[in-house]
């Protein structure tokens, strides 16, 4: 054997040698990448599904505070509501709750029904782009009601 087919077989094998260590390491790579990217996506699902249980506990707890269904326990649920939203919601989100808690303010001397609707509906706006829902249109279109079941006022009746 020539010393240049020496040379030649000895590329051949590094050659091998190289697409054999490739292809290894994309045998380990690609599916490590994968349940990287998996685990990342239901972090985030999970994560967004904790966001919306607490936004749906908040607005849960507004029926307590409203109206003829004002309790002292709805008053309490509500503030604790409030109170953990500052853990994850998004500095927007924050800003609104804390203008609507404002308004509803007991000390507040200036409160009004409108003002009350406009804040109410920019938090609920608020919160829904924060749990990335498609919002159409403008937040001073946006329009969010509370309703009073009106079960208290019934029964004071009585």
């Amino acid at each position: 054997m020539t010393p240049r087919v020496q040379v030649e077989n000895l590329k051949d094998i590094w050659t091998r040698l190289i697409a054999v260590a490739i292809i290894s390491a994309a045998a380990v790579v690609v599916p490590a990448v994968s349940f990287y990217l998996t685990k990342r996506k239901e972090r985030a699902a999970d994560w967004q599904k904790y966001k919306f249980e607490q936004y749906r506990d908040l607005l849960a707890s507004l029926s307590g505070i409203v109206g003829t269904d004002s309790t002292p326990e709805g008053n309490r649920h509500f503030a604790e509501a409030c109170n953990t939203l500052h853990l994850l919601a998004s500095q927007r989100v924050l800003a609104a709750l804390h203008d609507f808690q404002d308004e509803i303010r007991i000390s507040n001397p200036h409160r009004s029904d409108e003002s009350h609707d406009a804040l109410l509906s920019r938090l609920v706006w608020e919160i829904r782009e924060d749990l990335g829902m498609r919002q159409t249109g403008d937040v001073r279109d946006f329009k969010a009601q509370l309703w009073c079941s009106g079960t208290q006022k019934q029964n004071r009746l009585e």
